[in-house]
């Protein structure tokens, strides 16, 4: 009696690219070695990549896994959650919180300018003294299992969003770490504080760093971003930050 088995080998990887990932690796590698065999091949994965529109022809010779390749798109995404205040401050600590405190704005705000974005539709502003908030991503939580992370040490993408009122100075900070499971700094991205002068553009701009070649050992990632204004006028008159983002996967994906 013929079998699923007997298939043509390219009929089984059209039939098995079909399944989830989960069930394929948890699941049919397991049922016996032909299955184990085909699950493995280049080909399985290189399909489920087109069939959710991960492919393009130009990533041929850059790949060089295609399995660990699917997997980082299928899971990317932002890992900063509620980042452009529309949840209030919801997943944020705030670690300093001073002067008249963190307010929540909508776009474009007193003095200031809309994003190129317009599904960003709030901001997050600061007032004259220090205020500073932070989010603590646990990545086995987000999917990316530690041997993932070690071996292979994906791109980690950070980005950030901030502008000024036209009408006052102020200071924006941004510190990212890669820290181990001992809460260990293993890699941070901590550049100079920019500072904005009085009667600026207020235009919005985006800050950005990829860590790359880190050491193994990555189990999570601190993001923590902030300021103030220069002039200590009460109120909200300091830096404005939103559509922040975290991600992790291929720059060929970017």
């Amino acid at each position: 009696m013929t079998t699923i088995c007997d298939l043509p080998e390219d009929v089984l990887v059209e039939l098995l690219s079909l399944l989830p990932a989960r069930d394929l690796l948890r699941a049919c590698r397991v049922v016996c070695a032909q299955w184990r065999y085909v699950v493995d091949l280049t080909t399985l994965w290189k399909r489920k990549c087109q069939r959710e529109g991960f492919y393009v022809q130009s990533l041929d010779r850059s790949v060089a896994d295609w399995k660990v390749f699917y997997m980082l798109c299928h899971l990317k995404r932002n890992l900063i959650k509620n980042p452009c205040a529309e949840e209030k401050f919801q997943h944020w600590k705030l670690d300093n919180n001073e002067g008249d405190k963190w307010k929540i704005e909508n776009m474009p705000g007193p003095h200031g300018r809309e994003i190129a974005d317009p599904k960003v539709r709030k901001y997050f502003v600061t007032s004259y003294g220090p205020c500073f908030k932070s989010q603590l991503i646990t990545l086995q939580k987000e999917g990316y299992w530690n041997e993932l992370m070690d071996e292979k040490r994906p791109e980690i993408i950070v980005k950030d969003w901030y502008a000024a009122r036209f009408d006052c100075g102020c200071r924006y900070e941004l510190t990212v770490r890669l820290l181990s499971e001992d809460y260990i700094v293993l890699a941070e991205f901590h550049p100079e504080p920019v500072v904005i002068e009085q009667w600026n553009d207020a235009a919005w701009r985006e800050i950005s760093h990829t860590f790359q070649n880190y050491p193994p050992g990555v189990r999570y990632i601190w993001f923590q971003h902030g300021g103030q204004d220069t002039q200590f006028w009460a109120g909200w008159y300091g830096i404005r930050v939103t559509n922040s983002s975290i991600t992790v996967g291929p720059l060929t994906m970017l």
